[in-house]
């Protein structure tokens, strides 16, 4: 008789193709709920390649379709006008609180430059998708540059978890987390450089009263 053997999460060998089973819904996830934590996920499966238990290609195949997916079906809610409709439920003004805060941080640019670069910043990601289908950005050009933009992200995690793996020859959870830390470093410095680029004032009203309509 055989006994199912409970997930070593510390094991490279236990994840397996897990690993691949993780990154559609936490990528997609991570589009509305910028707090999942698909940074980590992706940069786990770089991780996982360095020592053989996991496809490189693969994992970026994976990760920039669920970042396309996730990041249109943002783009749509705000660009109809539907956000309205998650109201109803306390998830739904949880998230239109996290898009308030999101834009606050990272700005509300709709530029086509800033939709692909902007994710790499904490938050940006929801920011941009949310801001550009406010400001009925053209749905094809969106969805081109959160594909280029996708692919960018994906290849950098990945090569960040691939890269401390092989460079450290530590257990494949220790390489994760150095890169994850590098990542959000880079990220955070790049949100202040942004930051001092459009000063203080916050992006998200343009006067003391008026609000964003979504």
């Amino acid at each position: 008789m055989r006994y199912l053997v409970p997930m070593d999460f510390g094991n490279a060998e236990s994840w397996g193709d897990a690993i691949y089973l993780w990154i559609i819904p936490v990528v997609m996830g991570d589009a509305i709920f910028p707090p999942i934590p698909s940074e980590m996920v992706v940069i786990s499966g770089g991780a996982l390649s360095a020592v053989g238990r996991a496809n490189a290609l693969l994992v970026v195949l994976l990760a920039t379709a669920a970042s396309w997916l996730g990041d249109i079906l943002v783009f749509q809610l705000f660009k109809r006008r539907l956000s309205h409709a998650l109201d109803r439920w306390r998830w739904g003004r949880a998230f239109h609180r996290a898009v308030h805060t999101a834009i606050g941080k990272a700005g509300r640019s709709t530029t086509y430059g800033a939709i692909i670069g902007v994710r790499f910043i904490p938050g940006g990601r929801l920011a941009t998708t949310a801001g550009a289908g406010i400001a009925n950005v053209s749905t094809r050009g969106f969805s081109l540059c959160a594909a280029l933009g996708g692919l960018l992200w994906a290849v950098w995690s990945v090569g960040l978890g691939y890269a401390t793996g092989a460079a450290t020859g530590l257990p494949f959870w220790a390489s994760s987390l150095i890169g994850v830390g590098v990542g959000i470093l880079i990220g955070v410095i790049l949100g202040l450089i942004v930051t001092r680029r459009r000063g203080d004032r916050s992006p998200v009203v343009d006067g003391p009263e008026e609000e964003l309509d979504f």
